[in-house]
């Protein structure tokens, strides 16, 4: 039996049902933009008790704003993360800062050197978990940045090859999940938008993913994002990833790739972009509705999710707010349809265990 009814709410209107949720990250108040200036600044005072509160009370603000959206599964915006590399590199014993790098354009990015054998002597998300679960009435998802992402985003100084890390990188990443499992998470999602760049190594992928889900229990939600790219260089061996959901950005390019993923039938669930994340005009329901239909294309409505392409960091909060209550309600609209028999559905009806 599929892990993902568990998260239908008891009051769902709609017999079918299209799971809703957010890639993971969510742009920030402003003010916290601000408080972390203080908190990074020795002469202000500014104590690591003062920042955990500010950041407790932006996740607060934040997962309420994904459940008024009406989201089915929420995060809380990665409130306390201020980049997906560096965060958990500065928690991991074995890496070391040695300044910005110019990644694009105008943008910097604090790449990490990886100098000794890699540990994890501490947390990394428990108690973001803990305190999202505790403030939200819906179930919480957590995204975690993949190994091999971690890997190919990092000075390697210390390992004889990029695979030897990424696999260290990956027990690290599967201690962290058993943790997090320990303290009732039951929807975590794998990022790694590595594999889009360079996606001929989607067999080290794929080898680090078996180490990450090993022992996790089966009705624990794991998905896996990969954003942009050329797909079809990761398809169809991407379904034998050891993972639950392929996450997919695919409304940025106007669903021009949604072929590739019909031949071979699609095995796992797909949760499929319908919002873009780089455009701030805001998509209609009647938009986001064609989009879902896209989806359809490749599984049945019982193994999609809807979500947006990626996160929705760069957006303006209010864009992004209305993206997602736009996207929920186009979601209910399908389902209606659905139980209605108004709407086709192309995919075939193969269970994701077939």
């Amino acid at each position: 039996m599929s892990n993902r009814e568990q998260f239908r709410p008891d009051d769902h209107p709609n017999d079918h049902f299209l799971l809703t949720t957010v890639v993971g990250s969510y742009r920030k108040p402003k003010w916290l933009d601000r408080v972390r200036e203080l908190h990074e600044d020795d002469d202000t005072g500014f104590t690591d008790e003062n920042w955990a509160e500010a950041t407790d009370d932006a996740a607060r603000l934040i997962t309420e704003e994904h459940e008024r959206a009406g989201l089915d599964v929420v995060t809380d915006g990665e409130m306390r993360r201020n980049e997906m590399v560096e965060y958990f590199a500065h928690r991991i014993d074995g890496y070391e800062f040695n300044g910005r790098v110019k990644v694009w354009g105008h943008n910097y990015f604090d790449k990490p050197s990886v100098v000794s054998e890699l540990e994890r002597d501490r947390e990394w998300l428990v108690s973001e978990y803990e305190f999202t679960a505790s403030v939200a009435d819906s179930p919480v998802k957590v995204p975690i940045t993949g190994p091999y992402t971690l890997a190919s985003w990092s000075f390697n100084e210390a390992y004889d090859t990029e695979r030897e890390l990424a696999l260290d990188l990956a027990d690290l990443v599967n201690e962290e999940i058993d943790a997090l499992v320990e303290a009732g998470a039951r929807y975590i999602q794998i990022d790694e938008p590595a594999l889009a760049t360079t996606p001929d190594d989607h067999a080290l992928v794929g080898e680090a993913l078996e180490h990450i889900v090993a022992d996790v229990p089966d009705d624990v939600r794991v998905g896996l994002h990969v954003c942009y790219g050329d797909y079809s260089r990761i398809y169809p061996e991407a379904l034998d990833f050891p993972v639950d959901e392929l996450d997919l950005e695919l409304t940025n390019d106007d669903f021009a790739q949604i072929d590739v993923f019909t031949d071979p039938p699609f095995t796992l669930d797909l949760a499929l972009g319908v919002v873009d994340n780089h455009t701030a005009e805001v998509e209609s329901v009647a938009e986001i509705k064609e989009n879902i239909k896209q989806g359809l294309k490749v599984v049945p409505p019982e193994r999609l999710t809807i979500s947006p392409d990626c996160g929705l960091k760069l957006l303006p909060r209010e864009v992004a707010y209305q993206k997602m209550e736009n996207m929920v309600r186009a979601a209910r609209e399908v389902e209606a349809e659905l139980d209605a028999g108004r709407i086709d559905v192309e995919a075939p009806a193969a269970s994701a265990d077939d």
